[in-house]
């Protein structure tokens, strides 16, 4: 797997030696895997160059007194769970510290209360992922929780479940226990700003043309963010960004999550479990919920990239093409 770039060697956090050491903990942490698949998947360079240095540099931004809270955001299928999950392997195994994680896609309102939104304030908030879907006073508290969670402390963080569009029922929350070192908190519009009022008058596209003609959604939206969001968004610490190279793009991984999605399906119905609920969307239902969030995406594509702290960018094929430190 070549790698297209490297973490800027002027950059290089903590020492030589620690960073070897995180690697080397690291590469035997996957080395099973690696094994098992028996197939080189190239990760010790990209731990090396990319993921360990990755890692390295937040733990030089930990105060000594308490945790971090990192960011991620990225459009859809732009890799942020695997970029959590790579660094949660870094961090925990090279480096001994506990990595909580809390996604904002798990706070999405319930299909019931989006409805009564849909009903008071405008039909397209029955689609969730914008801002005004998600429920930010539990955000807040969880990250308050997780930052001031005492040794044996449980912290229950929420699911949704998107193949079914609902949020699971609280027996299936996950539980963190005790004190986290890292807490990364991601989502694909954490750390967005609001668009200036000026922006919000011309449709970005047909669903606002012809769903939100007087613009009562796109300021409901923008207001959101603006308020609520902000204070949630606050209480990140260091943000990184995975910067998407078009628009495009995030339609064509969209549809390859779905095609993952209706896997998942095939496989209960061979297993003979209930599939009825699932809900999978065709291409022209992807469109239109790609939609939904294509005028945030794009302004945050605009703005984010020269705000976060780290920017990976991205290339068609998912490959980080350059690393910017701001």
């Amino acid at each position: 797997m070549a790698l297209l770039c490297e973490w800027p060697a002027n950059r290089m956090p903590l020492s030589k030696e620690q960073r070897q050491r995180a690697l080397e903990a690291t590469n035997r942490a996957f080395a099973n895997a690696v094994r098992n698949l028996q197939v080189d998947l190239g990760l010790s360079e990209l731990f090396e160059k990319v993921y360990v240095p990755t890692a390295c540099w937040v733990l030089e931004n930990k105060p000594a007194d308490g945790p971090l809270v990192v960011g991620i955001n990225g459009a859809q299928g732009a890799g942020k769970a695997r970029l959590f999950n790579l660094l949660e392997v870094v961090l925990s195994e090279g480096f001994g510290l506990r990595v909580a994680h809390l996604s904002i896609h798990d706070l999405y309102l319930t299909r019931a209360e989006r409805e009564r939104l849909a009903q008071q304030v405008h039909p397209m908030l029955l689609t969730r992922g914008v801002p005004g879907t998600h429920d930010v006073d539990l955000g807040i508290r969880l990250l308050e929780q997780l930052k001031n969670a005492t040794d044996n402390e449980i912290t229950r963080i929420p699911l949704f479940d998107k193949s079914t569009d609902e949020r699971c029922s609280e027996e299936s929350w996950q539980e963190y226990v005790g004190a986290a070192d890292i807490i990364v908190f991601d989502g694909w519009c954490v750390g967005a700003r609001p668009q200036p009022d000026q922006m919000l008058d011309e449709p970005i596209n047909e669903l606002e043309r012809l769903e939100d003609p007087d613009c009562r959604w796109r300021h409901y939206v923008n207001l959101q963010l603006q308020q609520h969001y902000q204070v949630l968004f606050d209480q990140i610490d260091l943000l990184i960004c995975l910067q998407v190279p078009d628009m495009q793009v995030v339609y064509d991984w969209r549809a390859q999550q779905e095609i993952k999605l209706q896997e998942r399906v095939t496989l209960l119905s061979d297993l003979r479990r209930p599939t009825d609920t699932l809900r999978i969307m065709s291409a022209e239902e992807i469109g239109r919920f790609i939609a939904h969030y294509e005028r945030l995406t794009r302004w945050m594509l605009e703005d984010l990239p020269q705000r976060a702290d780290l920017c990976f960018e991205l290339n068609r094929n998912h490959k980080i093409a350059a690393i910017h430190l701001r």
